[in-house]
């Protein structure tokens, strides 16, 4: 049984912060949940994948994340609860849905939740997205902890049914990917289905509708607002003349912070967790018995733009600051030292930091820039299309995945990257302009995402410019997550269909279709090369399982292979694939035959032919 699915109420489990989120899901009644997975929100997806096998609960990894929103929001108006999951790019995808959405409201407990990535650990932005909650008019909550999450992923189930709305559950990475002791709650029995009510003039968003369902949206946005005052989420804490505001992740930094400054007689603290509509008479009394505030959230000002707002409102002159001054940076996430210092600052506290751990006499820690894994298909698709394209000028537009790193040297194959899917409309773009040839990248995983709509218009408008898809039969940047184009019976699930990347290439009308096998490299090369030749959009197809994703299902392996004395020190296998097992030793080159997958690529590069299976080694 997975141990989320343990039915003994108060018992304390060692939880990620993701597992103790999927657990307030399942203490909630969540019945159905869908995503599109993307860190730092995979993990919430993973579990619930795994727990779908062995419970009532309908889960899917959709197309994408519009759809996935989509899917929940018909599960939560047909009276089911119902719980979509994303990063926080996602939910540009979701947007489009989910601002409509909004107007329509659901029957059922629907949670949006939103996992945004300060710092960028995983992601191409640090996009805030507490503002989707004002622009779409939704509730939001914020948790500070594992537990928290838990507990407030709950209640808000209850708060989305009590405002028939849906409500935006947004966390950061920090929060996801921390690990806590988590007390366990009831396991509530999900109600599995629903029945949709037939009505049309509140369900079908024409501008007649749209109209009406606006204004009950912000009769809503009023008794939420209500409700937001009056939450145990949005709490004070301490007494004192300086104030402090924060939510999330900071609220912990700053508790931290003021013990360590010594100042806890003398400053409050009030932290936000249900976010919007933010608490306006709460806020209020908390700035009229401060002397001085400061706002203390990563991110953008959001929490600080609307506290300056209410103070000017209530004609409050009191000092508030936060990012506009200077004091907190709007980059990047925070730390408790970077808090601490910028609490110091504001309120004039003089602390000397603890002396720091001595490390003069450590050496320098080499730099490990991120790599494409040792027999990474996409290194030998990479190295097949520089062989093909060379003496051309060429630009290659790329896309989101493992094989995004294929931009670093020496393989340099990634030149403009925007979204997911953007490789394919910005290669439209690319090749109306400019008389270079332009060779695209996308994933499978990516390609059913959002690629095929930006294939189709090239077929319309006749662009001129190949399409390499990068498909290693999985989502696996994320964590080897399925996606349409996957055979599950290799992954002993049934009851699921399959979709042929290729015919789907062929139907929307390109002519010109080609799959290659990228450890062969000749063969390879000489079928991209026909690729590139060819007048309009050509796709090429490169098929080959990723290595560790068939290292998981327990496919034979290949021999590794090593380098023999027929080797000149050329250094082509290094220079050209920067392949990770590689290593040099007293300027000879060696191969590591525990990183070696053995797919044969340096050895069909070799000069000297010096690159041999290992079990030719006597």
């Amino acid at each position: 049984m997975h141990k989320l699915l343990t039915r003994q109420p108060g018992l304390k489990m060692l939880l990620l912060g993701n597992e103790a989120i999927a657990r307030g899901g399942l203490e909630a009644g969540v019945a159905v949940s869908t995503t599109y997975p993307g860190t730092p929100s995979s993990e919430i997806s993973s579990n619930f994948f795994q727990i779908s096998q062995e419970s009532k609960l309908y889960f899917e990894y959709s197309t994408n994340e519009k759809v996935a929103l989509e899917v929940a929001a018909a599960a939560a108006n047909s009276g089911v609860r119902s719980m979509c999951i994303m990063k926080h790019v996602g939910m540009n995808v979701a947007a489009d849905a989910l601002l409509t959405l909004a107007y329509v409201g659901v029957r059922g407990g629907l949670v949006i939740l939103t996992a945004d990535d300060p710092f960028m650990f995983s992601s191409q932005n640090e996009q805030d997205n507490r503002f989707y909650s004002k622009l779409a008019g939704l509730p939001m909550m914020e948790p500070s902890s594992a537990q928290e999450a838990k507990d407030m992923l709950r209640d808000a189930f209850d708060l989305s049914e009590e405002l028939q709305l849906p409500v935006i559950f947004r966390t950061t990475t920090r929060i996801n990917h921390s690990s806590e002791i988590v007390s366990l709650g009831e396991l509530r029995d999900p109600k599995t289905t629903g029945d949709f009510v037939k009505d049309p003039f509140n369900y079908v968003t024409v501008p007649a509708v749209s109209r009406n369902l606006h204004a009950k949206l912000l009769e809503k946005l009023d008794k939420a607002e209500t409700l937001s005052e009056n939450s145990k989420y949005n709490m004070i804490a301490g007494k004192g003349s300086w104030g402090i505001i924060c939510n999330g992740v900071s609220y912990n930094y700053v508790c931290d912070g003021i013990k360590e400054l010594g100042i806890q007689n003398s400053t409050r603290i009030l932290r936000v967790g249900f976010s919007h509509p933010m608490p306006r008479i709460l806020i209020r009394t908390f700035l009229e018995e401060c002397e001085k505030v400061l706002i203390v959230e990563e991110g953008e000002p959001y929490m600080e733009e609307t506290v300056k707002a209410f103070a000017q409102e209530a004609g409050l002159t009191l000092s508030i600051g936060g990012k506009g001054d200077g004091c907190l940076s709007r980059l990047y996430e925070y730390d408790p030292a970077q808090v601490r210092e910028s609490l110091g600052e504001y309120f004039g506290v003089d602390y000397a930091p603890r002396d720091g751990i001595d490390l003069s006499d450590v050496p320098e820690i080499p730099q490990r820039p991120p790599s494409l894994c040792a027999g990474c298909s996409h290194r030998a698709t990479f190295y097949a299309v520089n062989k093909a394209a060379e003496g051309m000028d060429t630009i290659c537009p790329t896309d989101i995945g493992c094989y995004t790193l294929g931009f670093l040297p020496p393989l340099s194959t990634g030149d403009f990257l925007i979204c997911m899917g953007s490789s394919v409309g910005t290669s439209c773009g690319f090749s109306k302009v400019s008389d270079k040839k332009v060779i695209s990248f996308i994933g499978d995983s990516t390609f059913f995402h959002t690629g095929i709509p930006g294939l189709v218009n090239a077929v319309f408008n006749s662009h001129n410019f190949t399409l390499v898809i990068l498909d290693n039969g999985i989502t696996a940047m994320t964590g080897h997550q399925p996606h349409p184009g996957v055979d599950m019976k290799a992954m002993n699930f049934e009851g699921y269909g399959q979709v042929s990347i290729e015919d789907v290439v062929k139907a929307v009308g390109v002519k010109h279709v080609s799959v290659i096998r990228p450890y062969r490299v000749k063969k390879s090369v000489d079928t991209i090369k026909e690729a590139l030749m060819y007048k309009g959009v050509s796709v090429v197809i490169s098929q080959e399982p990723c290595m560790l994703f068939a290292k998981a299902l327990k496919k034979p392996r290949r021999k590794p292979f090593f380098v023999s004395d027929k080797c000149k020190g050329d250094k082509d296998c290094i220079n050209d694939l920067a392949c990770p097992a590689f290593y040099i030793r007293k300027n000879r080159v060696y191969i590591d035959p525990v990183l070696c997958s053995g797919c044969s690529v340096c050895a069909q590069i070799c000069p000297e032919h010096a690159i041999l299976p290992l079990k030719d080694k006597a």
